[in-house]
């Protein structure tokens, strides 16, 4: 599953947690045969089942899941049974009369079952055709613990089992599910009944089952069938994705040793959205929402196009790990979700040299990772989770950024041929299968020939970052002695106690090769490195640590920044704009790094300092110090702003184009004139052009707009969102207004979420965006309106997502409010998410007050 930039903050979920969430043991079923009737008119179906179990011991009762099911008949081995259900629990238990023996035997069921308008269960996506008349597209999401809301299972990722999927389809529509169609019946009624091919083994949060108004284009990846499906009118604008996923099942084939086993791999696109997720990795029929896997060529920007590909990397891995080989449990999410986030940049490098992904990575996603893992918020990447709503918290930064940063850092300390032996181990060894964590590390181990486990279990069972610093380094005989220890970085009093990592580490004196060392505990310890000069701590930034420099060390790396690496140049930024918030040094090394950055240096480099100095430029409050950073962030953004231009140019590096959008961004977002002013031309002419803004900046320049804008022209915005047939577009242009500064314009957007003009997911992602600029009136008017904002994310998400919405406030008051909210409205084990986001808020209190005034200081002329 890929997460929305959301989803890290929407945690947990508002439905009553049960004491224990695995099933008793004993019981295991077979083999599924599902048949289900979707009234999508009415919003219901029903549905019917036979599964084969295996008794391991004699037993007279049957527990199952099933939630939001009204089951009419349960019978074992053709005989009617009693039943209870659990709602709490979410559980379905049959007592039999007599003993049922160990062996094979058949329970049935029958029931019916509500069609959602959230992404949970079977649930429904409307949306406008191109001649404005009106369609449902059905569509089913059940990870993590939504199989259950679709039919009594053993909905746990321990419980592999192989499913025959059977519905029936209006007449004019097409079913479609993992599997190819074995057979297709007219009936009577018009309707078509769907029998779809046996699926190998395999958990029940990978079943898909979906139906609608649809397109289906194909193309062949040797023995293997790929293909996208989409409403009708845009299957062309899955090509880009075809021929992603194309070169991806080949690489992917070979990287992992083991051929992708089903006969086709779909890819279907659903024109809605969710605040929790952006993609679902169903085994053989992938789900999306439109953004991320269809390319509008007149709409997408470059960072649209990359993020496509990224998505379906990241899910097509999937295929692999998570739906081949499968965590036995929920506390091991990350050998799905870490492995998948490393390998969509894995992929990247190879397949895209000119993203320069492996520095990307380095600026983005591990950043995001130490970003998260420094504060009383963060846990260990391997947890324990009993509930449905821990279940639901254990997906976030933590388990996709940090898993993949440490998977990276396995990589890089085993070398890449050896890693990937292990991996190939695995995979031949417990495909079909489940496994726990430290499976993987033997066989990665038994493919290195010595223990990973000191290391791997350092940075999968304790939480925190690894902070080596450089107390000394002098030359001897043509050698640098480079003196370090090892203590814990973070923002907070809980994030600095003291921990103990096998911190692998690679350094090194510039253009010389690097000497390898793990560094442990705060015991000085003296590496010898080749040569003289210029010692670069962690090279490639390939460890996942933070780097602390002496004075002259951090010096020389100035003197010798345009010399470095790329990696070694963004990792610099990063470390030194983290150690300064974490006040182990002060700002103005930073703001040196940033002096040594030439104008005509990486657009990576500029588009990670644009990303850094809106950050800074975010903690100040209102008034003449904020007003004054916004002209000294436009002023030092302004010669590469001059370097890219408005306008893309023929055959331009892809990194100038997602440098031009987050400058547009930035500065647009921050006032600067002569942005705005452009933003403003470009939405007047979508009145008569619904392309008139070009498709390399269509969205910063939309996003400049709506920032920026007065109340005529969120009017206009507003009219033309009632006006837009193209579903996708439509929903970004909801989102667009709840983006206005203004707090008069940010109400007015709150009070259209008391409408009937927008659907529930379009309602939440309004919500969601007024929060971004207006925490506070959208958490209050979340409280005074909790019933609506229930219906409108899913039930995965509810408890976090009203937290979520006063994460960015100020005030000193809303820590106690979402403290509150929690304990009034949420069980104990739901609590996790606004524990986390009250913590989270707590460190950005404290970083404020650390570096509020060194941010002043530089925005009135210092450095």
């Amino acid at each position: 599953m890929k997460l929305t930039l959301a989803a890290a903050l929407s945690l947990g979920t508002a439905t009553p947690a049960f004491a224990v969430g695995q099933l008793p043991s004993g019981i295991a079923p077979v083999a599924y045969d599902i048949t289900i009737r979707p009234d999508a008119k009415a919003m219901t179906f029903s549905g019917e089942e036979t599964i084969s179990i295996a008794v391991a011991k004699p037993t007279r009762t049957v527990v199952l899941n099933a939630a939001d099911l009204k089951i009419s008949r349960a019978m074992v081995d053709g005989a009617a049974v009693p039943f209870t259900i659990d709602t709490t629990k979410q559980q379905l238990t049959l007592t039999l009369p007599t003993m049922l023996a160990a062996g094979q035997h058949r329970v049935q069921f029958a029931w019916t079952g509500t069609i959602n308008t959230s992404a949970a269960g079977l649930f429904a996506i409307d949306y406008s055709n191109q001649d404005g008349s009106s369609s449902r597209l059905l569509v089913t999401q059940f990870e993590a613990p939504d199989a259950r809301r679709f039919a009594p299972m053993w909905d746990e990722p321990g419980y592999k089992a192989t499913f025959k999927l059977s519905t029936v389809a209006p007449g004019d529509q097409t079913a479609f599910s993992n599997m190819p169609v074995a057979s297709v019946t007219k009936q009577g009624d018009g309707t078509k009944l769907y029998h779809f091919a046996e699926t190998p083994k395999m958990s029940s949060y990978l079943l898909f089952l979906g139906m609608g108004d649809v397109e289906r284009k194909t193309v062949m990846a040797g023995k293997t069938e790929i293909g996208v499906i989409t409403r009708r009118g845009v299957v062309d604008q899955g090509d880009y994705a075809l021929e992603s996923a194309k070169r991806l099942l080949t690489y992917y084939n070979d990287y992992f040793g083991q051929p992708y086993p089903l006969p086709k791999l779909d890819m279907i696109a659903g024109p809605g959205s969710s605040q929790f997720f952006g993609a679902m990795e169903n085994w053989g029929a992938v789900f999306y929402f439109e953004p991320e896997l269809l390319y509008d060529k007149k709409r997408a920007t470059q960072s649209g196009k990359q993020r496509i590909y990224t998505v379906v990397a990241h899910e097509m891995a999937h295929q692999w790990f998570g739906d081949l080989v499968t965590m036995n449990w929920w506390d091991d999410l990350w050998l799905n979700e870490g492995f998948a986030s490393w390998m969509e940049n894995k992929s990247s490098i190879d397949l895209n040299p000119d993203w320069f992904a492996g520095a990307t990575a380095v600026a983005q996603d591990r950043e995001g990772a130490l970003q998260v893992d420094a504060t009383a918020a963060t846990h260990p990447i391997i947890r324990h989770v009993e509930t449905v709503d821990q279940i639901g918290e254990a997906f976030d930064g933590i388990t996709y950024a940090k898993g993949q940063a440490v998977i990276g850092m396995m990589e890089s300390t085993l070398g890449p041929d050896v890693f990937r032996d292990g991996i190939r181990r695995y995979m031949a060894k417990y495909k079909y299968g489940n496994t726990t964590t430290d499976q993987l590390w033997a066989e990665l181990s038994a493919a290195a020939g010595r223990s990973v486990a000191d290391v791997a279990h350092d940075f999968t069972l304790q939480p925190g970052v690894p902070l080596v610093t450089m107390t000394g380094a002098r030359c001897v005989a043509g050698k640098t002695q480079v003196t370090l220890t090892q203590g814990r970085f973070g923002y907070d009093a809980t994030a600095k106690q003291s921990l103990d990592w096998h911190v692998p580490l690679t350094l090194g004196v510039v253009g010389q090769p690097v000497t390898r060392a793990v560094v442990r505990g705060a015991k000085p310890i003296t590496v010898s490195v080749g040569g003289c000069g210029t010692v670069v701590l962690n090279r490639d930034k390939g460890s996942y640590a933070r780097v602390l420099y002496s004075q002259a060390g951090h010096d020389a790396i100035v003197r010798d920044f345009g010399t470095l690496a790329l990696t070694d140049q963004l990792g610099t930024l990063g470390d030194d704009f983290a150690l300064a918030k974490g006040g182990n040094q002060k700002l103005d090394r930073y703001f040196a790094d940033v002096a040594a950055v030439a104008p005509d240096a990486n657009p990576l480099l500029w588009q990670t300092i644009a990303g850094q100095l809106a950050d800074l430029e975010g903690r100040l409050p209102k008034g003449a110090a904020k007003d004054a950073m916004r002209v000294r962030v436009r002023a030092t953004l302004a010669p590469a702003m001059q370097r890219v231009g408005f306008t893309a140019t023929k055959d331009e590096s892809p990194l100038v184009a997602t440098l031009r959008e987050t400058l547009i961004a930035v500065l647009g977002h921050r006032g600067d004139p002569a942005i705005a002013d452009k933003a403003r031309g470009y939405v007047a002419a979508l009145a008569t052009n619904p392309d008139a803004i070009p498709a390399a900046i269509r969205q910063p320049t939309l996003g400049t707009y709506a920032t920026n804008a007065t109340p005529a022209e969120w009017d206009a915005l507003l009219k033309l969102t009632l006006a837009e047939k193209n579903p996708v577009v439509k929903n970004g242009y909801v989102r667009l207004l709840g983006a206005a500064e203004d707090d008069a314009l940010a109400q007015r957007a709150l009070d259209l979420l008391t409408t009937d003009r927008f659907t529930a997911p379009q309602k939440a992602g309004l919500l969601k965006a007024v929060a971004g600029g207006h925490p506070d009136m959208a958490f209050d008017f979340a409280l005074a309106h909790l019933p609506l904002v229930n219906t409108l994310v899913e039930t995965s998400t509810r408890a976090g997502f009203v937290a979520s919405l006063g994460a960015g406030s100020d005030d000193p008051a809303m820590p106690g409010k979402i403290t509150a909210f929690a304990a009034a409205n949420l069980p104990p084990a739901a609590r996790g998410g606004a524990k986390a986001i009250v913590a989270s808020m707590a460190a950005r209190q404290m970083v404020n007050a650390r570096i509020r005034g060194d941010i002043a200081a530089w925005a009135t002329g210092g450095q």
